[in-house]
């Protein structure tokens, strides 16, 4: 997969400055010059300067050509999460707009969740919703994600897979839905080099290794279709069309095929003028060849929700050889690979929110998702039902008056039902499809033409629940059976409730009917009491989630009460202690306690000092002391968590050095971690490497993930910081070893 090279600042101006007035570049240049002085004493987990991102980001949307306050915000997407700027700020310098976009980008950092999947839930949730108001939001999101997944390999391996699974699971799917192919390929094939490494390098080395064979092939069959098309008069463009990784590789698992047994990696693209076109082109092509059965889709006559328009044939080429052959106009190109940025793209004169909006309308996901908003309260919930009904494949299905409408693939007529009205939903009675009588749970079919049966004295099974596919249809018909027993569930709600507070030990009243309460409901869209309640009665919320919001705040106030008089009491007593050892005056032949650790504290002498096990600082490493209580003085790496996080406690750190030694003599601990394939010989390749750079190998061990790749844990004896950098400079040369990393606490 070909690499992109990083943008500089003047470079995304240089692209700004192709389609922007002067006004526009230099409220762009502004935004720049604010992320460039807020980010500045930031770095990356590369190491790099921060502001390195925020320019690629902005770059990514210069090259689609959005407007001012799009790439504007691809420089401040980060300010309000990362720095002490405020959204009011960012309002009041670079506008309404550019605030609206930040805020939906904004992650949800002030407030504090038991599970980090809570977190990410409700992230997403925000995320999507403030999508679904102004366009700009995702566009932004898609290249942050984008460069995030193009700098992965600077994470660690988790990382790296859980958030190539978070991209592989919504936002190539929300590239996709938005018909933005550029950034949907790249996005796949980059999250699958990082879940599946042996399978995407096999893969790319199978292409590389046939590229010749299919570059004649290809370039055979365009010289056919050139000749064919002669005295014909039509202006068109042709080419071969690439195939990505990640689509061979799906294709391969699915169809349970070899790569040698895919015909469709052998792809040609015809680029017309006009629609009239591209139907005269295709009766040449199949004029010249014939077309396999089932293998011709017409996109142009049925755009796909993305508003994707192309014909699509597979032909028995020359050779006898499959061939795909996509046949679009020059617009419908632009719009197969930008999507709609291809309607977004900036013109002068014309307001941006307008053309945004303008362009959501002519996309039913949006509409999809600020139905599910209101449908379902939990984050959860929401985001499986928008992987669920809105990124899943589709079929498009036709009422008997012609009308088309598109669900996830899988949906059956009750689907069907709920997709056209609720009102039709709760009153069907049977379907029939085709002219045919058929069962609620049909599945339907790509053309099928669906008639619904209804009846006003008809109501909703309970048994419907497990008989939809959809979530959205699902929905309705809980929110139908709230509705039914909403006040009995209302009552047994609000008595689980308060069971649950008292359980906790505390008292139902201090919460209940109060303003915890009302910021509770404001929290998670509740009108009403009643309706919290009933949702609990119902089954929708637990009490014990509903009592730990409840009381959420009330409980951290506590918390830090009790930790505030906990630390207050501490640092009294380790102030008398300090006090104390400064006054002792040290003897002049005595021994002191910390030279056995090659340690000198500024200031204080004779007092008991260790080094931390959590980040075991070495000669060289920059320390610094923590005033412990009863146990002297813990040394740590001045880069150590433990220390970074200590807040209040900073001021019970204190100056050290380490003492000037004449010889290596003494063994400092350093724990290591070894990321490589695993290979046979592996582990005694890393075994030889380390006895040959240390004497005092204390500890190993290691495991295998499901992708075959290696981690191995060591703890070995150095001198020094030279001494370490050395010895990892010789473990990254063993060949299938891609990282080594010093654990930092």
């Amino acid at each position: 997969m070909a690499e992109h090279p990083e943008l500089t600042q003047q470079q995304v101006m240089d692209i700004c400055a192709t389609y922007m007035n002067d006004e526009h570049l230099k409220f762009v240049q502004k935004a720049y010059d604010f992320a460039a002085y807020v980010h500045k004493d930031q770095l990356r987990q590369s190491g790099e300067p921060y502001i390195i991102h925020p320019i690629q980001v902005a770059g990514i949307l210069a090259q689609l050509n959005m407007d001012p306050e799009t790439v504007a915000s691809g420089y401040l997407h980060d300010v309000v999460e990362d720095t002490n700027i405020t959204l009011g700020d960012i309002n009041e310098l670079f506008g309404h707009d550019v605030a609206v976009i930040v805020d939906g980008l904004t992650k949800l950092s002030k407030v504090t969740y038991v599970a980090h999947k809570d977190e990410l839930a409700e992230n997403h949730r925000k995320m999507l919703i403030a999508m679904a108001k102004d366009l700009r939001v995702i566009m932004v999101k898609l290249a942050d994600r984008l460069h995030n997944m193009r700098t992965l390999m600077h994470l660690r391996p988790d990382k790296q897979r859980r958030i190539a699974t978070e991209t592989l699971d919504i936002f190539a799917p929300l590239a996709d839905r938005l018909g933005i192919s550029t950034i949907k390929w790249e996005l796949e094939d980059l999250s699958l080099r990082y879940l599946n490494p042996q399978q995407y390098h096999r893969i790319a080395q199978l292409m590389n290794s046939k590229r010749s064979e299919r570059e004649a092939y290809i370039n055979s069959a365009i010289k056919e279709i050139k000749a064919a098309l002669q005295g014909t008069n039509i202006q068109y463009e042709i080419y071969g069309r690439p195939k990505h990784i990640y689509s061979i590789y799906k294709k391969m698992r699915d169809k349970h095929k070899q790569f040698s047994e895919l015909y469709d990696l052998l792809a040609v693209r015809v680029i017309t003028q006009s629609i009239k076109d591209c139907y005269a082109v295709l009766g040449v092509i199949h004029t010249q060849w014939k077309p396999m059965p089932g293998r011709f889709k017409d996109y142009i006559a049925m755009p796909k929700a993305n508003l994707y328009q192309s014909i699509h044939t597979t032909v028995i080429g020359p050779g006898g050889k499959p061939l795909e052959v996509q046949i679009r106009t020059e617009e419908m190109h632009q719009v197969a690979e930008y999507g709609v940025a291809a309607h977004w793209a900036y013109k002068e004169g014309q307001t941006s929110k307008v053309q945004y909006d303008e362009a959501g309308k002519k996309l039913d996901m949006f509409r999809e998702i600020l139905e599910l908003k209101d449908e379902t309260n939990d984050a959860h919930e929401f985001v499986d039902s928008v992987k669920g009904d809105i990124f899943s494949d589709r079929v498009y299905v036709f009422t008997p008056r012609g009308e088309v409408f598109e669900l996830p693939k899988g949906s059956n007529t009750l689907d069907f039902a709920y997709l056209i009205h609720t009102e039709v939903g709760n009153h069907t009675v049977g379907a029939k499809v085709n002219g045919k009588i058929v069962p609620l749970n049909y599945q339907l079919k790509n053309g099928d033409i669906v008639e619904m049966l209804t009846s006003s004295s008809s109501a909703p099974s309970r048994d419907w629940v497990k008989v939809v596919f959809t979530s959205r249809a699902r929905n309705k018909i809980r929110r139908y059976f709230k509705q039914e027993d909403k006040q009995d569930n209302a009552v047994k709600g609000r008595d689980m409730l308060e069971h649950q507070l008292q359980e906790m030990g505390l008292h139902p009243g201090d919460f209940l009917d109060k303003q915890p309460m009302k910021d509770l409901l404001k929290r998670l869209n509740y009108a009403t009491e009643e309706e919290l309640m009933s949702a609990i009665g119902y089954g929708e919320l637990t009490a014990l989630v509903v009592a730990n919001r409840l009381t959420e705040k009330y409980r951290r106030d506590k918390e830090e009460d009790d930790k505030r008089k906990r630390e207050q009491a501490i640092l009294a007593k380790n102030e008398k202690v300090t006090t104390l050892s400064k006054e002792r005056k040290p003897q002049p032949n005595a021994k002191k306690a910390n030279d056995d650790e090659g340690v000198i504290i500024e200031g204080v002498d004779n007092l008991l000092v260790h080094l931390a096990k959590c980040c075991s600082p070495v000669p060289g490493d920059d320390i610094v002391g923590y005033v412990t209580r009863g146990r002297g003085v813990t040394i740590h790496r001045s880069d150590c968590p433990n220390v970074l996080t200590s807040g209040e406690d900073k001021n019970r750190l204190i100056d050290v050095k380490w003492r000037q030694k004449s010889d290596n003599s003494q063994s400092f601990d350093a724990d290591l971690e070894i990321f490589g394939y695993n290979r046979s010989g592996l582990l005694n390749e890393v075994l030889q490497t380390l006895n040959a750079q240390t004497k005092n190998l204390n500890n190993i061990n290691g495991r295998v993930d499901h992708d075959n790749m290696a981690d191995i844990h060591v703890t070995v004896g150095i001198s020094n910081l030279a001494h370490l950098e050395r010895m990892i400079d010789a473990i990254k040369n063993i060949p299938d070893v891609y990282e080594v990393k010093r654990n930092n606490g």
